[in-house]
């Protein structure tokens, strides 16, 4: 398979090409240059967040040459440790195994597990203020009552009084 990414059309030794991957987005210069590269071409492997940004009109138009276009969602190296991984290592974590003994265990090395016991999502900061707070001032600011006032009556700062009035 060819990368057709920084500009440079790549070819293997005088092989027939009939599926090429593109990593830079089709215009219709680009589509003129591959099919003049490549006359033979079937096939055009294209990562999502490209295909998404074609024109149908080009695809349209790959599609009456015989061209297709397919997506593909991961091109990259493959991950070394699965779910299922993650899971016993979480399940270890909880059971009061330290990471330690987790990668004695599993023979996996340390630094892996603290990379595979990071959760997904990490959480947001936490608000300072709650949400009956902030209404609150939202209902001052309402009532006629000026951003000053409302700062040291509720003893919040002036611009945290502006930042809770955008929320």
């Amino acid at each position: 398979m060819i990368s057709l990414g920084s500009g440079s059309l790549l070819k293997d030794d005088n092989t027939v090409k009939e599926e090429i991957y593109v990593n830079k987005p089709l215009s219709f210069s680009r589509i003129m240059e591959l099919l003049e590269e490549y006359p033979h071409l079937k096939k055009i492997t294209i990562p999502t967040s490209l295909f998404a940004r074609i024109s149908p009109k080009y695809l349209q138009a790959l599609e009456e040459l015989g061209v297709t276009v397919v997506s593909i969602e991961k091109k990259g190296r493959p991950k070394k440790y699965s779910e299922k991984d993650t899971h016993k290592v979480h399940d270890l974590l909880k059971s009061g195994y330290s990471p330690r003994e987790i990668s004695e265990n599993l023979d996996i090395p340390l630094k892996t597990v603290y990379y595979l016991k990071k959760s997904p999502l990490k959480p947001g900061r936490k608000n300072k203020y709650t949400t009956d707070t902030v209404n609150e001032v939202k209902n001052l600011y309402k009532q006629g009552v000026s951003a000053k006032d409302i700062s040291s009556k509720l003893d919040i700062p002036l611009r945290t009084v502006y930042s809770l009035l955008k929320r």
